[in-house]
């Protein structure tokens, strides 16, 4: 008897039209801008990415004038306020209140004006703090958060359940994706407000151009990373945009992590810091150990391709190429 091979969760075979037209909310941000490079290389000729001075997402009735005029057949809610652990920790208000109005005006008027398929952005930092790894999507809302960031992942997951109730009550084929600890070209470099990749970057930079001895990083340096390149995380986007439909998020990541000092000494290596690498444990560490399960998104068809070596090459010579031009945000 010949077995009969099921379809992967939530498979389906939906081209988008490359003369659709495509909003991608925060194009000018890291994953914006990579969906942007994306989307244009994979020939679609209707992109639209209005920047915060021509569209504050922030305001309703702005939010809704833009969707009756422009009126997108496909939206990317890439846009968001994004930090890392000390922008999280110290501004929880502006976390909370800025997602949640950036979500529920896009969410809303794509609604009202009938767009067929949307992609909402959630992140892997919004699953429970001691989650058991690798972290599957059916972990969300099973446990408590990391106190670091409580306030992002509230705003986030209020976002994906509003996704979740638009498919339950309207019938829409609207899905969200899961993306890991994401680094690339467009990176905010800030020295308090970046991610730890860029922020890493930036430090090492600074201290070889400097000859500074020593670099004292935030923790301990134990806790565990997976690391995305941005241009893979935005060719799995289109991916999913293309293949699937289903109410449950899904993980996008490298199924593989490393330890932050791991990192740390891969970064100084790239960027070429021959000093020493020290660590403050009295500093927050976040969550022990984020590793996303990723057999939901490979069973699609979908795999990574840039090596974290390979990526933070990439990353350093954009950052570099870019540093003094106030096209970095630092």
């Amino acid at each position: 008897m010949t077995a009969v091979l099921s379809e992967p969760y939530g498979a389906v075979r939906r081209p988008l039209d490359r003369s659709a037209r495509v909003l991608v909310a925060g194009r000018r941000g890291l994953v914006g801008s990579a969906m942007w490079r994306h989307l244009s290389r994979e020939g679609f000729t209707g992109l639209m990415g209005p920047g915060s001075a021509e569209l504050d997402l922030r305001e309703r009735r702005e939010v809704f004038d833009w969707f009756a005029s422009a009126r997108p057949d496909v939206v990317v809610l890439a846009a968001a306020r994004v930090g890392g652990i000390r922008a999280n920790s110290t501004r929880p208000a502006d976390f909370i209140s800025d997602n949640l109005r950036i979500q529920v005006n896009v969410l809303d008027a794509a609604l009202e004006h009938g767009v067929e398929r949307l992609l909402f952005l959630g992140s892997s930092c919004i699953y429970p703090k001691l989650a058991e790894q690798p972290v599957r999507e059916d972990a969300l809302l099973t446990g408590p958060l990391e106190p670091t960031n409580d306030a992002y992942a509230i705003a986030k997951i209020a976002g994906i359940q509003q996704v979740r109730s638009v498919r339950r009550q309207h019938g829409l084929p609207w899905i969200c994706a899961m993306p890991t600890n994401l680094y690339g070209p467009g990176d905010n470099f800030h020295p308090e407000h970046s991610h730890v990749l860029p922020s890493l970057i930036r430090r090492f930079d600074e201290a070889r151009r400097e000859g500074a001895p020593r670099v004292v990083n935030w923790g301990s340096g134990t806790p565990r990373r997976e690391f995305l390149h941005v241009d893979d995380l935005a060719r799995a986007c289109l991916h999913l945009l293309e293949h699937y439909d289903a109410d449950g998020p899904v993980n996008i990541g490298t199924g593989t992590d490393l330890t932050i000092r791991e990192a740390a000494e891969q970064v100084a290596e790239v960027v070429g810091y021959r000093g020493t690498l020290e660590w403050d444990p009295g500093q927050p560490d976040g969550t022990p150990r984020k590793l996303l399960d990723i057999s939901r998104i490979t069973a699609l068809g979908w795999e990574p391709r840039i090596g974290l070596r390979d990526g933070l090459a990439d990353t350093y010579a954009w950052y570099a190429d870019h540093l003094g031009s106030g096209v970095l945000r630092l």
